[in-house]
């Protein structure tokens, strides 16, 4: 019996394009200006919360698991031929 199952495709937050670690930072940072913003100066909860979502799964995505989900995607990864 053979294994049909389909290689993963590499997921946004695994491409090499974040591989530098300055391209995360300055995404995660943009992040924290934002939800420092929201509220800081906006007082806006909803938003707040949303932003603050986003930025610790953002810390989580490059920080935390980064290298370990780059390492899968490239094991994965079906060679061009």
């Amino acid at each position: 019996m053979t294994d049909d199952k389909q290689p993963e495709k590499p997921g946004f937050m695994t491409l090499g394009w974040f591989e530098p670690v300055y391209r995360r930072v300055i995404v995660v940072a943009a992040i924290a200006c934002w939800t420092l913003w929201e509220w800081l100066y906006n007082h806006d909860q909803f938003w707040g919360l949303i932003s603050l979502v986003m930025l610790v799964y953002g810390v989580w995505t490059f920080f935390i698991n980064f290298d370990k989900a780059l390492e899968e995607a490239r094991k994965n990864a079906k060679p061009k031929s």
